[in-house]
C-alpha cells in the first residue's frame, strides 16, 4: 500500500479474517518496509491480542466491527490523497464512471468525521458500507471491503481512482453523471463477458489434424 501511495508513512491498515472468531492485522505504528511476519497481530474477535506486535492498529476496533457487521474477510484501510480529499468536501462519490460498479453502485457514501480509533468512528463506517465494498471516511481516507485482501486492496484502488478522476472533472466543469439504468447496463454487460470467458474456457479443444 505504501509504494501504491495509499498510505503515507505508517497510516493506513489491513487485515483478513481467519476463521469465525480470529483476526490477523497489521500493527500500530510500525513502517511497512520493516513489517515482518511475526509483527503481525493476532487477536480475538472481542479486540483481544492472542499473538504478534503488542500493539495492534489503532483502527482495530473499526476492522472488528466490520466483521462483526458483514460478510467481508478482508478489510484495507487507506489514506491516498485523492479519497481524502473527496472526503473533506462531500457528502458522498456520485456514478462518474462505471468502474463504481466494482464498489457496490453508486453512490459510494461518505461517513461522517469521528476521532479514529473509536466506536462512533467504526458505526459511521459500518452504515457507509451497507450494501457496498468501499466507502470514504470525512476528512481521514477510505475503507474497502472483500472476500480476501487482494480484493479488498484492488477496490480500494478502484475507489482512489474514481476520486481522482471526480477531482480532476470537478476543474474542468460540473461532471456528467451516469444513471442507474446505464450503471445495470453495463453490470450486465461485464456479467454477460465473464460467463462467455468462463464458457470459453471450459470449452474442450479440439486437435489440430494430423498431416
Amino acid at each position: 500500500m505504501s509504494r501504491s501511495g495509499l498510505v503515507i508513512s505508517t497510516a493506513g491498515n489491513a487485515s483478513i479474517r481467519i476463521d469465525d472468531d480470529l483476526v490477523a492485522i497489521s500493527p500500530s505504528r510500525l513502517p511497512y518496509d520493516s513489517m515482518q511476519a511475526s509483527d503481525i497481530c493476532l487477536v480475538h474477535l472481542n479486540g483481544a491480542l492472542i499473538d504478534g506486535h503488542p500493539h495492534p492498529s489503532s483502527e482495530m476496533q473499526l476492522h472488528l466491527d466490520i466483521y462483526r457487521a458483514t460478510d467481508a474477510r478482508a478489510v484495507v484501510h487507506t489514506h491516498s490523497k485523492a479519497a481524502a480529499v473527496v472526503s473533506t468536501v462531500a457528502d458522498q462519490l456520485p456514478a462518474i464512471h462505471y468502474y463504481i460498479n466494482q464498489l457496490g453502485g453508486a453512490p459510494i457514501r461518505v461517513a461522517p468525521y469521528f476521532t479514529f480509533g473509536t466506536k462512533e468512528l467504526a458505526n459511521a463506517v459500518v452504515a457507509a458500507l451497507r450494501g457496498r465494498t468501499g466507502a470514504l471516511m470525512a476528512n481521514h481516507g477510505a475503507v474497502a471491503i472483500g472476500d480476501t485482501v487482494d480484493e479488498a486492496y484492488s477496490r480500494a484502488t478502484v475507489l482512489e481512482w474514481l476520486c481522482e478522476v471526480w477531482c480532476s472533472a470537478q476543474t474542468l466543469g460540473t461532471p456528467r453523471l451516469l444513471s442507474d439504468e446505464q450503471l445495470q447496463d453495463a453490470e450486465r454487460r461485464r456479467e454477460r463477458s465473464v460467463y462467455e470467458q468462463m464458457q470459453a474456457e471450459r470449452a474442450p479443444r479440439s486437435s489440430a489434424p494430423a498431416n
